[in-house]
């Protein structure tokens, strides 16, 4: 069975969209990366000088964040197994 002109074009189409979600995906992955690396350095950062870093307090945000989580009651539980799980490799 021959493929049409239309069938062909289809199948270009969804090739080059393919490739570029995985561009995309490539580049959230790396950015994601950055950030958390960016995030122990920032801690570590107001632990030495007590300062904010760009303007953004991570240690109080972070506090904040496991505030409410806990405060969530089992709500809470579950968006936390749902955070932790974006962290883990799943091995």
């Amino acid at each position: 069975m021959a493929l049409s002109f239309n069938n062909w074009v289809l199948i270009k189409n969804y090739i080059n969209m393919k490739s570029v979600f995985l561009t995309v995906n490539d580049f959230v992955k790396g950015l994601i990366g950055v950030f958390m690396g960016i995030i122990p350095l920032a801690i570590l950062w107001f632990v030495l000088t007590g300062t904010s870093v760009l303007g953004f307090d991570v240690v109080a945000n972070l506090t904040n964040l496991i505030g409410s989580l806990a405060n969530g009651g089992f709500i809470g539980l579950v968006v936390l197994v749902l955070l932790a799980s974006f962290f883990t490799n799943g091995k």
